[in-house]
């Protein structure tokens, strides 16, 4: 069995269809903090990966219209 990274948690971000980042986080916390932040920046899409039982494995998908833009 591979040992567990010590980042468990990945965000792949896409930009106008094409991967444009892979950032590695030590939780979900962090790794959502990320993704608003990324998506309010630009990004398209955000591919939330979580690494479990020996591999990585797809957590959630987060479009940049399902985050509300922060208050002028």
């Amino acid at each position: 069995m591979t040992a567990k990274p010590r980042k468990p948690w990945r965000v792949i971000l896409t930009h106008d269809g094409a991967e444009s980042a892979h950032v590695e986080h030590t939780s979900e916390a962090k790794a959502f903090e990320h993704v608003r932040a990324a998506l309010r920046a630009g990004a398209d899409t955000a591919k939330v990966m979580q690494w479990e039982g020996g591999r990585w494995w797809h957590f959630k998908t987060v479009h940049a219209h399902d985050i509300p833009q922060e208050p002028s």
